[in-house]
């Protein structure tokens, strides 16, 4: 477990960067001398023998200049034309940028759709998994041209945490325009506290988180400790750091506590169980009883029909459904062996039971172990 900054950084031999919108743009454009900065320092990193895969907002703002507009435009077509013409542009920057350390550079596109679908995630990692061999170093964005309400990511904060769960990286360093996060804004707060470490994310996080938006991209503070709850759930640091400051990057892997740290659960998920927790939309969700969150919570057995209380949604056998206390509190996603009809039939039913009230009995388990992914602290 990285308990502490050291430790993360110490043993991160692959990282994800995620860059947000106000560090690489200004007024006028994109701020090259940012980029530039941020190329330099991943090209050091990766001479010194981390692999490091870079997650670029930027695209949108970049585009709104290009065109002449003050704010992204509410019509979807038109936003994901602004997008376009951004993206060329902040492609061409980090090309000719990453150049002069005689690196290339890889553009990669993704929606939420590439991710939840099985044969596409594999095929993602592949392809990126060769980027990093040929030490090509991947630039990743939103494919804000194509997606629409049912497939976007909705912020890079949550495409980041994504790309470091595929790639199973070791740390995501998110940075963004302020220094971390604090218990109130301090753009508007003199008083604003940095808060150098988080160990659980409560609902006290998430408000302070609340009220520190951002001005140019989707996200703000919020999105960051969303994505920090996947990440740490699945037992991954993150860090969320100022990118305006000098040499951010190097100064992090030598040990300056800068930013704020989010520490780990103590075990990582496996890479399946992360594709089932973060990739896959719930079409449902099972409430059970105590005795069937601590089988499963303390002592990773499956779920059984004898410790379902409660069916919502209809969903088909192989879908993707929430498991939840009879607190409506969410523990995880799991890959169910019955359709909801047939769960609302046995539940609460000993699993010999089965098969007098359906007729047949495929499997004991509603939800195998295997296809259980706990997300929440036992």
């Amino acid at each position: 477990m990285k308990t502490d900054r050291n430790s993360g950084f110490d043993s991160s031999r692959r990282i994800v960067v995620k860059v947000g919108s106000n560090v690489l743009t200004e007024d006028h454009g994109l701020n090259l001398k940012a980029i530039g900065s941020i190329s330099r320092q991943i090209c050091r990193l990766i001479r010194n023998g981390v692999e490091v895969i870079l997650v670029s907002s930027g695209a949108m703002a970049s585009g709104l200049r290009k065109v002449g507009l003050q704010r992204r435009p509410d019509q979807i077509p038109k936003r994901q034309a602004v997008a376009a013409v951004g993206q060329a542009g902040l492609i061409l920057e980090y090309e000719k940028s990453f150049a002069k350390y005689n690196r290339q550079v890889a553009q990669i596109l993704l929606t939420s759709d590439d991710l939840a679908h099985r044969k596409r995630y594999l095929n993602a990692r592949n392809t990126l998994n060769t980027l990093l061999d040929w030490q090509v170093v991947p630039i990743i964005n939103e494919n804000d041209t194509v997606k629409v309400e049912e497939i976007k990511f909705g912020d890079n904060d949550t495409l980041a945490a994504m790309i470091t769960l595929l790639m199973d990286a070791d740390i995501l360093i998110n940075l963004t325009d302020i220094d971390g996060l604090y218990d109130k804004d301090p753009r508007t707060f003199e008083d604003a506290e940095l808060i150098p470490v988080v160990t659980t994310i409560q609902k006290r996080i998430e408000q302070y988180a609340s009220d520190i938006p951002g001005a140019l991209g989707t996200g703000g503070m919020l999105s960051k400790i969303r994505a920090a709850r996947k990440l740490t759930s699945a037992g991954v640091p993150m860090v969320i750091a100022n990118g305006a400051r000098k040499d951010i990057l190097m100064r992090l892997f030598a040990g300056k506590k800068l930013g704020t740290y989010f520490v780990p659960k103590k075990q990582k998920l496996a890479k399946r169980k992360c594709w089932i927790a973060f990739n896959l939309k719930p079409q449902g969700a099972l409430t059970l009883d105590k005795g069937a969150v601590d089988a499963i919570m303390k002592r990773g057995k499956s779920l059984l029909p004898s410790g379902i209380v409660r069916v919502e949604g209809d969903f088909r056998i192989g879908a993707a459904v929430a498991f939840k206390n009879q607190a409506d509190r969410v523990l995880g996603t799991g890959l169910t062996n019955y359709s909801a009809e047939d769960i609302r039939k046995i539940k609460g039913l000993q699993t010999r039971m089965i098969i007098n009230r359906l007729g047949y009995k495929p499997y004991d388990e509603v939800i195998h172990r295997d296809n259980l992914a706990v997300t929440a602290e036992p």
